[in-house]
């Protein structure tokens, strides 16, 4: 009997940026769990992303930019339409964001088809969850029950109701997972600022394994076999945009977990180094449409995304 691939899951956020600059106002697919889910398609990882996405104008360019890169929607009532971000740049390229009131009230339901490719999939991928809501996270644990996880909490200050809780709901899923991306904004945001302290922490929690990133200081990922380093990864052209950097990272990262157990200090080198090489990239272009190395080399554009 033949096999399937093995598949992933991404669950979080999908939403429509409105990007507001010296180049005027464009608006972009985008949310970080949408990009990793597009992401790992991208690698070759067969993908659904479930997500809360209105049937709205803003939900059909959802819809049509995931069927365009093959990725799956399982979509949650969105009783306020879809999200949606107003991202403003400044001089140096560093944005903020305004969310709008769908964004900031999201909600995920598990229904049974989604239960069913949860159950089916080899790694699930949280990013940008709301685990301020102590709801939101029963309801994601119980559908995650048994499933391997992996987790970035990318929390965002415009959609942060209460710290304390949305540390409590991270950490209560952190602790069984089979890696935790964290980078130093997370740090700045949710903890003391001391992104060594946390990784340690984390690994005290049960984390299989943490990948710290630290920007243009590189990364750091911890796990039984060893703690490992890797710098920036250094490309032919200039840095455009490092909006996508993060969630190119952690596509990179789940991709090599789907079908695989690292345990050797090579293969989570190995892993480590293709997700520096990946996140360096996507940074050569705008959007954080995930490219490799080897796109780039083809002169591949394809489709923006934020």
């Amino acid at each position: 009997m033949q096999q399937s691939t093995p598949s992933a899951v991404v669950i979080g956020d999908a939403l429509i940026d409105e990007i507001h600059d010296s180049g005027g106002v464009r608006e972009l697919v985008g949310g970080a769990a949408l990009n990793v889910a597009v992401g790992l398609r991208r690698l070759g990882v067969p993908t659904t992303l479930i997500a809360m996405v209105g049937h709205d104008e803003a939900g059909a360019h959802i819809r049509e930019y995931l069927a365009d890169h093959d990725v799956s929607l399982i979509s949650s009532d969105a009783p306020l339409g879809s999200s949606r971000a107003v991202v403003q740049r400044d001089a140096g390229g560093e944005p903020t964001y305004v969310f709008n009131e769908a964004a900031q009230g999201r909600s995920i339901r598990y229904g049974d088809e989604a239960r069913a490719v949860l159950a089916d999939a080899d790694l699930a991928v949280i990013s940008c969850f709301p685990f301020d809501v102590p709801a939101e996270v029963d309801a994601v644990a119980d559908a995650l029950a048994g499933v391997r996880v992996a987790i970035d909490p990318n929390p965002r200050a415009g959609m942060l109701s209460d710290r304390g809780e949305f540390v409590r709901g991270f950490e209560r899923l952190a602790a069984d997972a089979a890696i935790v991306k964290v980078g130093a904004d997370d740090a700045a945001l949710l903890y003391d600022g001391d992104l060594d302290a946390l990784r340690a922490r984390l690994r005290a929690l049960g984390a299989d394994a943490v990948l710290a990133t630290a920007g243009k200081d590189g990364a750091i990922l911890e796990a039984d076999a060893g703690i490992l380093t890797a710098p920036i990864a250094s490309l032919p052209g200039p840095v455009i945009d490092t909006v996508g950097a993060g969630d190119a990272t952690l596509s990179a990262v789940a991709e090599g977990l789907v079908g695989a157990r690292p345990e050797a200090v090579e293969e989570w080198q190995k892993l480590l180094d293709r997700a520096m090489d990946v996140a360096a990239a996507t940074c050569r272009a705008e959007g954080g449409l995930l490219r490799t190395p080897e796109s780039l080399e083809d002169g591949e554009r394809g489709v923006r995304g934020s």
